[in-house]
């Protein structure tokens, strides 16, 4: 007992200096809340308990109420605001530097100078003869390290040179791997691979007349609105994941009416379209877990698993340990273009495949009843459309593709499957056919530069339009800020009201004497509540054992 409590009294000094924490700080921890940091990682980036940081959190609406008209708030943070072009430039650079978070680039602060200078100089451009009368800008060394303090740059990867494909990693990555394989006895129907990839859904070849008009349309650009998907399925090929989609947005004007539930994608928000640490850990727990156990039951498969993934932002580095029959690996960093199997051409082939639903279902409608043009149906087409093709397009990605794809990390692993086997270059050929139905002149290099252009950078103009739709989001939101929060069902309140509407007719069963009153008025109760019952369903993760939390 006296070690005990040596021990403990040795530890209060250190725990009392950490305790000091202002509403900047809380603010701070808040936002990293926001955007997918896990309450540990919060804890150790500011000295602090996990408990604490979980208080903080929970006590989000009190907090911001409190620190909305301190003075607290005005000293610290609208005097640290700056003003101008600079500003301006720096909001976009944010913007890019996000960008090449989400999409696993790293950057040099060389990269990150030269791309701010750029900036500038565009924007300084746009103001014409106003450009005498701003502040003068070189990207030194010290704004950088200003700049980098403002923005929380330890959220993105910054490194003194930006990296390249490490060859050597990768053969030092394949003999491991395969002793991982040998050691595990996997099979290749037990061994999957995921990854992240980014969609513009609503974007067109360059040379068409709706790409070169939307260059000239003021406003926030369609072409550049895009969502990320996790796409991926086992080495075997016979078993592909439902698709993970992360949108800005929880639920666009085209659901109203939609049940997500029921959508070919598994549907989820984030602010930026990015593939949080929160969303992850949700998806490998409530959908990759279940359907790979459901899949490996159907066809007498030991549940024994070996997941293959990248170093993407949003990926756990504790995921090994998150499940007893999940092994998890990660590939060494900058070696995914030789060796991440999603990126040997399935996402490419999956992409070519949503370009020519597109396609085809334009010419339907042009030549349907109704004659429409391709501008009618490219105003009409929006995310709901987009989700059904989504889930068609990887529904086309075959088996024999998704095998393929397994030749450089395992080449035991790859079948020489015999028949029918559509190649991206087919696909090619049959957008371009059916581009000419659409008075389009495309040739190869127009869809290629198409498919590519889903993974290419930001360039300035796109990032002006982006943070200019952001700013329109934001204000928006202003708007409806003091209006009473929507509402909406949790499971565990749900949870809740069925049980005390279970307790309420099991009082009214023990003290009625007519039962087949009482039953008539049972039948009655569960009738009406058949809609929350649906609805609860939707939310609750599937129970493979068969049991519900309610009887109702």
């Amino acid at each position: 007992m006296a070690d005990k409590q040596t021990s403990k009294g040795s530890d209060t000094p250190e725990r009392r200096k950490r305790k000091a924490i202002n509403f900047e700080m809380k603010l701070d921890i808040l936002k990293r809340a926001e955007k997918g940091e896990t309450q540990s990682q919060i804890g150790y980036a500011f000295g602090l308990n996990r408990s604490t940081i979980a208080t903080i959190i929970k006590d989000k609406a009190r907090i911001l109420e409190h620190v909305k008209g301190s003075a607290l708030m005005h000293s610290t943070i609208i005097t640290k605001k700056r003003s101008g072009i600079i500003s301006d430039m720096e909001k976009l650079l944010i913007l890019w530097l996000e960008d090449q978070h989400q999409r696993k680039v790293p950057v040099s602060v060389m990269l990150i100078q030269e791309k701010a200078l750029s900036l500038y100089k565009d924007l300084k451009k746009n103001l014409g003869e106003n450009a005498r009368d701003v502040e003068p800008f070189v990207a030194s060394r010290g704004w950088f390290n200003r700049f980098k303090a403002r923005a929380n740059l330890h959220n993105i990867k910054v490194s003194g040179e930006a990296a390249s494909a490490d060859e050597k990693a990768a053969s030092a990555f394949l003999e491991t791997f395969a002793a991982t394989i040998k050691e595990g006895n996997y099979s290749a129907h037990q061994v999957f691979n995921v990854e992240e990839t980014e969609l513009f859904w609503k974007k067109m070849p360059e040379r068409t007349y709706i790409s070169k008009e939307e260059k000239t349309m003021p406003g926030f650009k369609a072409a550049k609105d895009h969502l990320i998907l996790l796409l991926g399925g086992n080495a075997a090929g016979d078993f592909k994941i439902k698709p993970l989609l992360v949108y800005h947005s929880e639920t666009p004007r085209a659901f109203k009416g939609v049940t997500k539930a029921a959508l070919p994608v598994v549907w989820k928000s984030s602010h930026k379209a990015w593939v949080t640490l929160v969303i992850f850990e949700d998806w490998f727990f409530h959908h990759f877990v279940p359907e790979v156990k459901l899949y490996c039951a159907k066809n007498n498969i030991p549940f024994r698993i070996l997941l293959v993934l990248n170093h993407a932002p949003g990926h756990p580095v504790s995921l090994d340990d998150f499940h007893p029959d999940i092994k998890v690996v990660f590939i060494p960093p900058n070696t995914s273009s030789l060796l991440q199997p999603m990126d040997q051409g399935a996402t490419r082939l999956f992409k070519a495949y949503y370009t020519r639903r597109i396609f085809a279902q334009a010419i339907k409608t042009i030549k349907g009843e109704e004659a429409s043009t391709f501008k009618d149906f490219w105003r009409g087409y929006n995310m709901y459309a987009a989700v059904k093709n989504i889930g068609e397009s990887w529904h086309e990605v075959m088996q024999t593709s998704i095998n393929r794809i397994w030749k450089k990390l395992y080449p035991q692993f790859v079948n020489d499957f015999k028949g029918f086997e559509e190649t991206l270059k087919n696909v090619i050929e049959n957008i371009i056919e059916m581009g000419k139905e659409l008075d389009f002149d495309l040739e190869v290099y127009d869809v290629e530069e198409l498919l590519d252009s889903h993974a290419e950078d930001l360039s300035n103009d796109d990032l002006v339009h982006l943070e200019a739709q952001k700013v329109a989001e934001e204000e928006a939101a202003a708007l409806w800020a003091d209006t009473p929060p929507s509402k909406r069902f949790t499971v565990k309140k749900m949870s809740e009201a069925f049980q005390m509407i279970e307790g309420a007719m099991a009082l009214f069963e023990e003290q009625d004497p007519n039962s087949f009153r009482f039953a008539s008025v049972s039948r009655a109760v569960r009738n009406a509540l058949t809609c929350y019952r649906e609805i609860y369903l939707e939310k609750k993760v599937p129970d493979f054992k068969g049991t519900s939390a309610i009887s109702l």
